[in-house]
């Protein structure tokens, strides 16, 4: 079992590979793990696109149904955390739970969600980088320009160690939640019309066709408190601080979005909320804050969107290094994954082969981008809304087995009478992660901004199918042609100890006996 000590967590392939303990502490870990989320870019991009696109007035009280249900999540997933120490988190509890085979196949199903989801977010950045540049330089510069800068910065940050990238997400965190904060006060303060209603929390104000569509958008909001035990193996007390963490992420999100959400409403007013969203789009929040708290805290804010995405950028390439590390490891990807920088005791070169897979698409959409500069096709309606469904997609879908895997393996432990509780919140937390992701994969088209019977609607959900397919294939081959690899599937650090154990010379006799 792992100790408080300060030491280097081994790993079968040997020390040169291995993910260095005591990096990252309960403060660190929870502003990395807040940072994917990106606060601002929720309250500022998701919400008034689910207010104007699904029509729902009750988003306040969505966040706060999800903020339940995924806090059940947290409860198994969380306990899971004390027992299982690996980089590949979601991949490593299937595989415990449910076999080896089922978690190479969610192997590949984290790996494309969450690279997709990084690069979708550098459509985004680039978008609203060259509108800066318009604003306030008067230069026109095209989208995938500071796209691909901003891949460079990411890739060199994410080969230097955790604890710099924690600073920086750290710093660039409290600032973007200490503004949103601050409209909410100003928006309370002088509320429309309608003064501080609470109508948004009236259950009739989710009644309508797009409620299945708001709680995908919705649920999206949330990602990135689910990567806390990706880095179990950089703490040094796995036990205490991921399952702290993912609580304390969990329940920052769900009253910090309820919050906003609902000051959204105050300050434009419930039956206004709507109609403003349609008129104003992503410029909603701005548009608020301009009369309330001037230009000059409105320029912050943009500046500070910029920033805050730039931040998840950070954090979505940390998690897919150490899945890659993690993969590569137990020889789900060649070894050369498996290994770390020898000065950083980061996973350098996941990090490179992210940074590649990112150039690469970012580059796809920017060569076959023929909208003039400044029109959002190419990097807000597909490089985004396309990479980010799906990889939100992906993320539910790990979640729901996640939740199984949970139930299965402490049923097998003979452990489900003294977990009992754990086991029904985890039941409770798959079936409903199950009907959100019905409803994903039926609304695809809405959510994806494609007409009705576009290819898009089956096209794209079929990249995660096809990551799970390729996951599953190659774990019965492994099966067959490698069972010690096959059987080593989530073991992480637990399979180079096993193996040392087992090599090990009896008790009394030495090496040389």
């Amino acid at each position: 079992m792992p100790t408080g000590r300060s030491t280097e967590i081994s790993t079968f392939k040997g020390q040169d590979r291995a993910l260095r303990a005591d990096r990252i502490g309960v403060a660190g870990l929870l502003l990395s793990v807040l940072a994917a989320s990106a606060p601002l870019m929720v309250v500022a991009g998701v919400m008034p696109t689910t207010y104007a696109v699904m029509g729902i007035v009750g988003q306040p009280l969505l966040f706060v149904i999800l903020g339940v249900v995924l806090a059940l999540f947290s409860v198994g997933y969380a306990e899971m955390s004390r027992h299982v120490h690996n980089a590949g988190a979601f991949y490593a509890y299937i595989a415990r739970g449910l076999g080896g085979t089922a978690g190479a196949g969610a192997s590949f199903v984290a790996l494309v969600a969450y690279s997709t989801l990084q690069v979708g977010i550098f459509g985004i950045f680039g978008f609203e980088v060259s509108g800066l540049f318009a604003t306030y330089l008067d230069t026109e510069l095209a989208w995938w320009i500071p796209a691909l800068a901003a891949v460079a910065v990411v890739g060199a940050l994410g080969w230097l160690k955790i604890d710099l990238n924690a600073k920086v997400l750290g710093v660039l965190l409290i600032i973007e939640v200490a503004l949103v904060v601050v409209f909410d006060i100003a928006a309370v303060a002088d509320p429309a019309k309608e003064g501080l209603s609470l109508h948004a929390f009236n259950p009739d104000t989710l009644a309508g066709a797009g409620l299945g569509t708001a709680l995908c958008f919705c649920i999206a909001a949330f990602t990135g408190f689910e990567q806390a035990p990706v880095y179990a193996e950089e703490t040094s007390r796995p036990q205490l601080v991921v399952s702290r963490v993912m609580f304390l992420a969990i329940g920052f999100v769900a009253f910090f979005y309820t919050l906003s959400s609902w000051a959204l409403t105050v300050a434009a007013g419930p039956s206004g909320i709507v109609p403003a969203a349609q008129k104003q789009s992503a410029g909603l929040l701005f548009f608020l804050t301009e009369s309330r708290l001037g230009g000059a805290f409105t320029d912050l804010l943009h500046i500070l969107f910029v920033t805050g995405m730039f931040a998840a950028l950070l954090s979505f390439h940390n998690v897919v290094a150490r899945y890659a590390f993690a993969m590569g490891r137990e020889g789900l990807l060649p070894a050369v994954f498996s290994r770390t920088n020898r000065s950083s005791g980061a996973p350098g070169t996941g990090s490179l082969l992210q940074t590649t897979v990112s150039l690469v698409l970012v580059l796809a959409f920017a060569l076959t981008d023929d909208k003039p500069v400044g029109d959002p096709t190419a990097a807000v309606l597909r490089l985004f809304t396309w990479m980010g469904n799906v990889g939100a997609l992906g993320v539910i879908l790990l979640m729901a087995a996640a939740s199984l895997a949970v139930i299965v393996f402490f049923t097998r432990r003979g452990a489900a009478r003294v977990q009992a509780w754990r086991l029904v919140c985890s039941g409770l937390s798959g079936l409903a992660l199950l009907v959100i992701a019905f409803y994903t994969v039926k609304d695809f088209d809405v959510l994806v901004g494609a007409g009705p019977g576009s290819a898009l609607s089956w096209a794209l959900p079929a990249v995660i199918g096809a990551a799970l397919a390729i996951g599953l294939v190659y774990g019965l081959v492994l099966r067959t042609v490698k069972p010690e690899t096959h059987a080593r599937i989530g073991l992480g650090n637990e399979a180079f100890q096993l193996e040392r154990a087992a090599t090990a010379p009896p008790v009394g006799k030495t090496a040389s006996a």
